[in-house]
């Protein structure tokens, strides 16, 4: 990926555990790198093809100016995040925050907090067997779309099929969904868990019928496990209401463990 670089730009701000830092103001340094494809503006030489590094800083200066916060890692948290919202062709960035007047009391010469923010690509398997279940569907995706960090990248047909698990219960109709977001794996899931329960999702019976159940199938090609979460997600490749929306959306996705790609994994199945 292509860099823009932006070094050492001062901005004058109010930011500060102490009283004082807020009232007095102090002198704060920015440096940052945006990840962005640059290739089609060098090519034309034209400029709306690229993000521009005067607005950038302009639009860091202005957020700076006009909010105060206690920790400089807030600070850093949120201009990655607003100007990954505010400019759509920088798909990650580093920011890194310096604090040269710090009120430490001893010899130094500055004091910062750097970090890593991007944009990533997420599948999320959409279901329900409960009520109106298309209603529940699209409210599911409108809840997607709702959140300030999620953009809806594609969503994939809806399709009916015969319930997983060996429990008996209604139909179900299955989907997909593709997104962008800045949400961390956890934070998504727990948001993912707010629009089943604002759908009346009861998790009663494991398999058993619900009135929304929504999953994030991948995350990038993030391979990670925990208590809560596991990624991919557990058994997608046997489970055709996954993979069949998958393949709509992306046939050639490759599973990060397995290392084969969504219409290998159906043609598997035999379905």
């Amino acid at each position: 990926m292509d860099e823009i670089r932006i070094d050492n730009l001062e901005v004058y701000a109010y930011h500060g555990v102490f009283p004082e830092e807020n009232e007095k103001g102090q002198p704060f340094f920015v440096n940052m790198v945006l990840y962005t494809d640059i290739r089609r503006a060098g090519q034309a030489d034209e400029l709306t093809l690229s993000t521009h590094y005067g607005e950038v800083c302009h639009f860091v200066t202005n957020w700076m100016q006009k909010h105060t916060c206690k920790l400089i890692e807030t600070v850093a948290e949120n201009i990655a995040r607003e100007v990954l919202l505010e400019f759509p062709l920088v798909e990650a960035l580093d920011v890194e925050i310096r604090k040269p007047q710090a009120p430490i009391g001893l010899p130094f010469e500055s004091v910062s907090v750097k970090i890593h923010r991007g944009w990533h690509k997420v599948y999320v398997a959409i279901g329900s067997n409960m009520g109106e279940k298309e209603k529940y569907l699209q409210e599911a995706i409108q809840g997607l779309a709702d959140h300030e960090q999620i953009l809806i990248m594609q969503t994939s047909d809806l399709i009916s099929t015969e319930p997983y698990g060996g429990v008996e219960q209604d139909s179900f109709l299955n989907g997909m969904v593709e997104i962008k977001t800045l949400l961390t794996p956890h934070e998504l899931l727990d948001y993912l868990h707010e629009l089943e329960q604002k759908a009346g999702r009861e998790r009663i019976v494991r398999w058993g019928p619900r009135t929304l159940d929504l999953d994030i199938v991948f995350y990038d090609k993030l391979i990670f496990e925990d208590d809560v979460l596991i990624l991919p997600h557990v058994d997608m490749e046997n489970r055709d209401f996954v993979l069949k929306p998958m393949v709509e959306l992306n046939a050639n996705f490759r599973h990060p463990v397995l290392q084969k790609t969504m219409k290998q994994l159906l043609e598997a199945l035999g379905v």
